[in-house]
């Protein structure tokens, strides 16, 4: 079968290894699809992903496949069964596991990150990864399970309340699927803040009541209008950038919650405006990763409540991984698939 591995900075190599044999408990998945995440980005570039990276190792933790093979001991799976792979391994011993929050877990390990994942042809996983996917379902959109259960997670973290108005900054891939997330939450106002039009255009299609463009004059007295006078009840920043930053605390009404989802530089900084958070009694939170939220982003996609296609705007190979990348990192891509 052909892999491809990340040797370090910015390198990888493409090899041809044996199809790995089940184990007991877990079981072989023939990779179909895997999405690149701003994590895969990071890691490309040597920085820090959710876990520590030891090269050479195939990643990617967005994916989606067909099981192939059954190990011994393994129920609730059979080859032919269509699945999506929540990568995050969790010890279960350490005291954040203990107390109910794996996801601060000491000890994580995760399928794409610290050991080998969806760029490959097969892969080899704890059978308690693999969630199954409707048969009708695209695997396409079981390789956006992942990404949807960490907003998932965001999403419980904001706490929206029926009624609210919500404002998403920045309109990748997440921020797209955070805007249908809120509106499902309830939110009576979804409103997206980004500069890439073919991004505003995809967001309107996919349900937010306004777009601006934060580059644009006047864009800041047109979302207080259309706010009631204002602002925003939860601002959601998913652009990973100072200037996003910065506009979520500027969009943020009295008594608002801030939630800082995007994955940013690992020396990233931003001036806290600590008056604002005084006066305004501002609440600010943080977002790591998908602690039991993958079983119901599985539930959403194969109940079709959750739109996918538009958010998929280009195709690669495992031998153009490279260029899979850049082109994640680009601002004509909204999310990159590998098929492997």
């Amino acid at each position: 079968m052909k892999a491809t591995y990340f040797m370090g900075h910015e390198t990888f190599e493409v090899r041809e290894c044996p199809i790995p044999k089940a184990k007991p408990g877990t079981v072989v998945v023939k990779n179909y699809a895997c999405g690149v995440c701003g994590t895969d980005v990071h890691i490309y570039h040597g920085e820090k992903g959710s876990a520590a990276v030891n090269p050479p190792v195939v990643l990617g933790h967005e994916y989606s496949g067909v099981v192939t093979e059954v190990g011994e001991g393994v129920k609730g799976l059979k080859i032919g069964d269509h699945v999506t792979i929540d990568p995050n391994i969790y010890c279960g011993e350490c005291e954040y596991c203990r107390n109910g929050k794996k996801q601060m877990c000491r000890h994580m390990e995760a399928v794409g990150v610290t050991m080998n994942g969806g760029f490959e042809e097969y892969s080899i996983v704890p059978a308690a990864q693999a969630l199954l996917l409707d048969p009708n379902v695209p695997l396409e959109y079981g390789a956006m399970s992942e990404p949807l259960a960490c907003c998932l997670h965001g999403i419980d973290r904001a706490e929206i309340k029926v009624g609210d108005i919500v404002c998403v900054v920045g309109g990748g891939a997440i921020g797209l699927l955070l805007v249908q997330l809120a509106r499902l939450a309830g939110a009576a106002k979804v409103v997206l803040s980004e500069p890439n039009e073919a991004r505003r255009k995809v967001a309107k299609e996919l349900g937010a009541d306004l777009c601006i463009n934060p580059l644009e004059d006047g864009y800041y007295e047109k979302f207080l209008a259309f706010a009631g006078g204002d602002g925003a009840d939860v601002i959601i920043e998913c652009a990973g950038n100072h200037a996003a930053v910065e506009s979520a605390f500027k969009f943020a009404r009295r008594g608002a919650t801030i939630l800082l989802f995007s994955v940013p530089k690992v020396e990233a900084t931003y001036e806290v405006p600590l008056f604002d958070v005084y006066q305004k009694e501002l609440t600010i939170k943080g977002t790591f990763v998908n602690p039991d939220t993958h079983l119901r982003a599985v539930e959403l996609i194969n109940s079709g409540r959750i739109q996918i296609a538009p958010i998929i705007t280009h195709t690669f190979t495992l031998d153009e991984l490279p260029e899979a990348i850049a082109m994640q990192m680009s601002a004509e891509a909204i999310k990159v698939i590998v098929k492997a």
